[in-house]
Parts: C-alpha cells; sequence; structure tokens
C-alpha cells in the first residue's frame, strides 16, 4: 500500500499539494500557470487526486484539486484537469508511483531543450544525488530521460510509459522547452526529488551556460 494512504482523508492530500505548488511557485520552480501535481487516492479502481488546470500556483488551495478515475474522467471537484493529466496516469502505472510531481524551472528548460536530440542527459560525481531514493553514492550516474514535446498527449504519455518501463533507472525524465516530472513512493519523497533535482539542474546549467550577468544602474 504507498504510503500517501496514510492521510486521513482527501483534504489532507490536497492540503500537502497545495503547499507543495505554493512553495514551487516561490522557489521560481512553477510561475504563473505551470505545473501539476498529484497523488494517489486509491490503487483499486484508480483514485487520483491532481490540480485543475489554468490555475495560478503561487494561490494554490486544497480546493484547487480533482479527483479522477484511470481514464482521467473527473469524479469530484470543480474545473477540467490538465491534458498533462495521461503523463501522471502513465507515470502511475510504469512506477508505482503514489504521487507525480511536475515543475517548469528555468534551468530545467534550457538543459531539456540542450540535450533533447541525445534523448537525455546524465549527471554524476554530486553529493546531492544521494537525495535520489536508493542512491548510496556520489558516483551513481543519473539519467535523467528527456523528450520532445508534443501537444498530442495521449501519444507521448505512451512514449513515456514505455521508456520507464524499459529502464526502471531513472527517478525523473524532462519534456523539451517543458520542465521536469518526478515522483515517489509518498508525497514527501517526491517532493524531495523535486528539490534534490532543481539543484542539480542548476549547477549543471550554472556550469554550461554560465551565471546571468546582473546590470547594476
Amino acid at each position: 500500500m504507498p504510503r500517501s494512504a496514510k492521510f486521513q482523508s482527501n483534504t489532507a492530500v490536497a492540503r500537502s499539494l497545495a503547499a507543495f505548488g505554493r512553495e514551487f511557485h516561490s522557489r521560481r520552480w512553477a510561475l504563473g500557470t505551470s505545473g501539476n501535481y498529484s497523488a494517489v487516492l486509491r490503487r483499486q479502481s484508480l483514485r487520483l487526486l491532481i490540480t485543475s488546470s489554468g490555475l495560478d500556483k503561487s494561490a494554490l488551495s486544497p480546493k484547487d484539486f480533482l479527483e479522477i478515475d484511470q481514464h482521467a474522467n473527473v469524479l469530484k471537484g470543480k474545473g477540467k484537469p490538465s491534458a498533462e493529466t495521461f503523463l501522471h496516469l502513465a507515470v502511475v502505472r510504469a512506477r508505482n508511483a503514489a504521487c507525480v510531481l511536475h515543475t517548469h524551472s528555468v534551468w530545467s528548460t534550457l538543459l531539456s531543450e540542450r540535450y533533447a536530440a541525445k534523448g537525455g542527459l546524465a549527471i554524476s560525481g554530486y553529493e546531492m544525488l544521494k537525495g535520489l531514493e536508493g542512491v548510496k553514492t556520489h558516483q551513481h550516474r543519473e539519467w535523467i530521460p528527456t523528450f520532445a514535446n508534443d501537444q498530442d498527449i495521449p501519444v507521448l504519455a505512451e512514449r513515456v510509459e514505455a521508456e520507464l518501463g524499459r529502464d526502471p533507472d531513472p527517478h525523473g525524465f524532462l519534456l523539451s522547452g517543458h520542465g521536469l516530472y518526478t515522483w515517489g513512493e509518498d508525497l514527501v519523497q517526491a517532493r524531495r526529488h523535486v528539490e534534490i533535482f532543481e539543484f542539480l539542474f542548476e549547477v549543471v546549467g550554472r556550469r554550461e551556460f554560465g551565471s546571468p550577468t546582473i546590470l547594476s544602474d
């Protein structure tokens, strides 16, 4: 049973996800309406709680989440789920994830574009890699698959699910020009993975692109 089941109510899950969204906005990982967040409520006859589409993440609240089924049909809540819901469902199926988080930081966007043609990027040698579940050494080589973005999200979700099924090692993936998807066996682990990846992306990005120049008056 996923550890997300320890929550006593759907509202408690939504409250935690909303807090993640506001935090990610404050850290510039999901500005404006970008990003979406989900958690498994029930594994049998799958039920997923996910952000409603088009919301300002700086003001996200528990009422901004929808309960959906395995086909992305809305069962409870107001609004409509993002088309990217199918990517969340693909990750849940492929990784048995209990929580899926999607951010849109500057560094993940830049790196996703740079490495799209290579199919992904590898990061190794950093102590922060040990924040990824199961990683025991800084010598670990984390491969982050990178997919071309596609407005046909169900087709994109099929590609993502096939790749995650083929390679069980990655803790996240990038969409080119779009951002990071990562997950966890509970909400806390998934949030930690976001923080670890965003740190690593900034380190690699600053190394490859250089730090932005701030002009004085």
